[in-house]
């Protein structure tokens, strides 16, 4: 592998690490109020960061949340144009007393750089961040024109991002995007990710009385909302994990059998699995359907929470007016957000049970998503990432949502190319997060050679 870039990577990877460390420093968790200014001081790190490297017209667009970041470089003139996206924005660290170390101070351990952000997607945004500087320190130019922009709400929706790429195509004009918020199937294995499931976030909130009430002198007359809640969660699916909404299947798109032969073909162990990734004595889901098809290609519907009531120390026997249960669904291709949830809410509504009120509101949506592999970009990817990994690169879905891949295709029309070097045990969202330094030194490496390869 010849390449200036790549030269100048591995010649100032201590530096691009400890660069990584101090934003990994910066909690830019996006969902907690307290935090706005982490967010926005995350953002102004990254765009200095990219005025620094030779990037232009760097900027922070402003939206009614966290703020983006904007630079590009279009001097490549007869070459495509990349649009790179990433998030700043991180999930919150708890709980807290199950991390090994301080969520927001980056630690070596074990080949691993540990901390909140560190895989998901700071140690990812920062492989394209460093990408770049050592193409432009290298040769003084890129292979390419390059958009840059990174937001600060995908961990809440990404509502602002998607309301800016829907109004400003032109702003955005672009051959195809480059994300790196995915993983590869396995250590050491070149991955392209080329199928998301979409999903649907909503609140169920049911009332009963017009107040709290003393559970011994009106319960067995009073709805309580909690048992109304539990009531109809208990009806979204059956035993065997099968969603029991009406005309929730119809319309799913199944994956080919040439898709299906080259799962199996995968270095997936089910038992390692359950027993690594899950910690469960026993994985669930359909019947029929292997475990990649239950996350990659099958619908479904999970509960994240149901808050309310009382749930301080000691007893309070109070029969809560409200109950709220958190639900959200991932939808896969052939399904739209719009009918999934209609016919949720519909449901819901049917089954209620009598003396309560219901209302499903609608918090994010993101639609799914198949990227074609037969495009010129894929094929210089899976070029450089045999380079660089000296093994072919296998394509995956992932039963993960990333919203914005279906706007970057439904209001700019460009596909976008999803190369991410996490791996699957690296806690994303969970305590003990971690970035496999490897991965953070050839991730570099790898986007050098694609953006050298795209650009011809």
């Amino acid at each position: 592998m010849s390449s200036l870039a790549v030269d100048y990577a591995r010649q100032n990877y201590p530096r691009f690490l400890d660069e990584l460390k101090a934003l990994l420093r910066i909690p830019s968790v996006s969902t907690l109020p307290e935090h706005k200014g982490d967010c926005r001081h995350a953002a102004e790190v990254l765009g200095a960061e990219l005025t620094r490297i030779g990037m232009e017209h760097a900027r922070l667009i402003e939206t009614a949340g966290h703020p983006l970041v904007y630079a590009d470089w279009l001097h490549a003139a007869g070459k495509p144009t990349v649009l790179v996206y990433g998030h700043y924005d991180v999930q919150p660290p708890d709980p807290l007393d199950e991390w090994l170390s301080p969520p927001f101070e980056p630690t070596e351990r074990d080949g691993n750089l540990y901390g909140r952000g560190a895989d998901d997607d700071k140690g990812q945004v920062y492989s394209h961040v460093k990408a770049l500087e050592s193409l432009l320190g290298a040769n003084g130019k890129l292979p390419l024109n390059v958009r840059v922009l990174l937001e600060g709400e995908e961990e809440v929706g990404g509502e602002g991002i998607s309301r800016y790429v829907a109004s400003k195509p032109a702003e955005l004009k672009a051959d195809f995007a480059l994300v790196s918020d995915t993983e590869l199937f396995a250590p050491d294995l070149p991955t392209l990710c080329v199928g998301l499931r979409g999903m649907i976030y909503t609140e169920l909130e049911v009332r009963g009385a017009k107040t709290d009430l003393h559970s011994g002198m009106y319960g067995g007359a009073a709805p309580n909302p909690f048992i109304a809640v539990a009531q109809i969660l208990a009806k979204l699916k059956d035993e065997d994990g099968h969603v029991l909404i009406p005309g929730f299947y119809d319309d799913i798109i199944p994956p080919s059998p040439e898709e299906l032969a080259a799962w199996k073909s995968l270095p997936f162990d089910e038992e390692q699995y359950r027993i690594a990734e899950v910690g469960s004595r026993t994985l669930v889901g359909e019947a029929g359907y292997s475990v990649l098809e239950r996350t990659w290609a099958r619908p479904t519907v999970d509960v994240h929470g149901i808050p309310g009531g009382f749930t301080g120390a000691g007893a309070k026997t109070v029969i809560p007016a409200k109950a709220v249960a958190k639900v959200s669904m991932r939808l896969v291709p052939g399904m739209t957000t719009t009918k999934a949830f209609a016919l949720y809410k519909s449901y819901v509504e049917k089954i209620a049970p009598a003396g309560v009120d219901v209302e499903v509101r609608l918090i994010s949506a993101g639609d799914p998503c198949l990227i074609p592999v037969d495009n010129p970009y894929v094929r210089a990817a899976t070029l450089a990432l045999h380079e660089v990994w000296g093994k072919d690169t296998v394509f995956i879905r992932s039963g993960g949502s990333i919203p914005i891949v279906g706007d970057f295709d439904r209001h700019l029309g460009i596909p976008s190319v999803m190369m991410g070097f996490g791996l699957p045990d690296d806690n994303i969202h969970a305590p003990n997060e971690k970035y496999r330094l490897k991965n953070f030194a050839l991730g570099i490496e790898s986007i050098i050679r694609f953006l050298e390869e795209a650009g011809g």
